[in-house]
């Protein structure tokens, strides 16, 4: 992270690029409410006054790291972003009549390759992310296998030594703090509602050093 802390004290602007799946895409399920990308764009261009900065999102639903490799020209590499973030792996873990969707190690290799694409473009710096926890009995395609899934986005961030910010096990912890999952974050059994991607966009601005008690997009409430 202190590339993007030094990033974030510099005077040069920048460009940062959201890339996943339909959890960042956050369409639907927000109601009309901000997605965490829009909350961060808040928080870095208007309350931080990076008025040259520019935000990007071409995570759409669906997507797998298959995806993200196929579309990596037109998404990502095209914007040369200095900081990309990505979030994926919900749809990679899911069983279907032929089985896993993307297996483990070709999971696994994908992340690998997308790191090294990142880099490729002058030195950009890849963040993976971990998505929410789904709700239990509620996806059963996916809950067999998307703690080992989120397991492999954590061994390959510490292996490639890129950042990672761990929203399963941020959510978790909170969750031992209310007592109970936290269900009224999600708009169903795999999507956050507006109320987790604020919680989302909490654990980044904590992680990227951008957290305020005095920020109107910090100070959102969520139960």
């Amino acid at each position: 992270m202190k590339r993007i802390h030094k990033l974030l004290r510099s005077s040069k602007p920048a460009k940062w690029l959201f890339y996943g799946d339909s959890i960042t895409h956050g369409a639907f399920h927000t109601m009309g409410w901000r997605d965490y990308t829009e909350l961060f764009s808040e928080r870095i261009r208007y309350e931080l006054r990076r008025l040259n900065d520019v935000v990007f999102k071409t995570a759409y639903d669906g997507n797998t790291t298959r995806h993200l490799l196929e579309s990596f020209h037109w998404r990502v590499e095209q914007f040369q972003p200095q900081v990309v973030f990505v979030m994926i792996g919900t749809n990679d873990c899911c069983i279907g009549p032929e089985g896993v969707r993307v297996p483990l190690d070709e999971f696994k290799s994908n992340l690998q390759k997308l790191i090294k694409q990142i880099q490729a473009m002058n030195g950009a710096l890849p963040v993976l992310q971990t998505t929410c926890p789904l709700w239990p009995g509620g996806a059963p395609e996916r809950e067999s296998n998307m703690e080992k899934y989120m397991a492999t986005v954590r061994s390959v961030a510490r292996d490639a030594q890129v950042p990672l910010i761990d929203h399963r096990a941020y959510w978790k912890q909170k969750a031992k703090v209310r007592g109970s999952m936290p269900y009224p974050w999600m708009s169903d059994a795999i999507h956050p509602n507006e109320m987790g991607h604020r919680v989302f966009a909490e654990l980044i601005f904590k992680k990227l050093k951008i957290h305020s008690p005095d920020s109107p997009t910090c100070r959102l409430f969520y139960a």
